[in-house]
């Protein structure tokens, strides 16, 4: 054991920063500018630097390659992978974080990434590194905290519709949804959603009564994809 040297160990981040435009589920993708994988598209993050905390090069990463405003995004940590071969530079293990926001302007590409773009859920294509496996976990971790968390108020503007709301757990689940009976569980819980007083005038029908987020993070009942 005299000889034991510990292992060249390199750590980054990368993030699934999902949001809805046109009724869509899209993930936020680069084109990478440098080698490997020159040229393909892939989550967005980088190296982490000496002395900086993991999330706050997680942010620091997605505001230089996309030019997305962090102060509008849901953040929170997703998992780890560290599979050895995941990387051709190395063993590179990376720390990946789960970004939600509502529709944002189009992201510019800079620093390690050529471009940078907001790609539909559906478009399938092929990614760099083990990207495809982590983009599919944190589509699977969004879709599971709808059911138990407000986090699908993190999709809408800071003003919302209680059709809006509904839109939002209908397409990340990919499902229809009853309004009246998503309305009775949406109200029924406790500090879900918080009206503002104001309506939307809406081109048919009556107007539309606008919420904001309230402070629950918790849904208690939950709000199940089974029912």
């Amino acid at each position: 054991m005299d000889d034991w040297r510990p292992p060249d160990v390199m750590i980054t981040v990368d993030l699934v920063a999902l949001t809805i435009r046109d009724d869509v589920l899209h993930v936020l993708l680069v084109e990478r500018g440098v080698e490997p994988f020159r040229g393909r598209l892939a989550l967005p993050g980088g190296f982490v630097q000496k002395d900086e905390a993991l999330q706050d090069a997680a942010v620091r990463e997605l505001e230089e390659e996309t030019h997305i405003p962090v102060n509008l995004l849901h953040l929170e940590q997703l998992g780890t992978y560290g599979n050895p071969g995941r990387d051709p530079r190395g063993r590179v293990i990376t720390v990946v974080y789960l970004a939600v926001a509502p529709d944002l302007p189009a992201p510019v590409g800079d620093t390690d990434a050529a471009a940078a773009r907001w790609v539909p859920l559906s478009v399938g294509m092929p990614l760099a590194f083990d990207h495809e496996r982590i983009l599919q976990d944190g589509v699977e971790r969004a879709r599971a905290k709808l059911e138990y968390t407000t986090i699908a108020a993190a999709f809408c503007a800071e003003r919302f519709t209680m059709g809006d709301l509904r839109r939002v757990y209908e397409i990340v689940w990919g499902v229809r949804l009853d309004p009246r009976n998503f309305q009775r569980k949406v109200l029924n819980t406790e500090s879900f959603v918080v009206s503002v007083n104001e309506v939307r005038r809406q081109d048919s029908g009556r107007p539309a009564q606008l919420y904001m987020r309230g402070r629950a993070r918790l849904l208690y009942p939950s709000i199940l994809r089974s029912q």
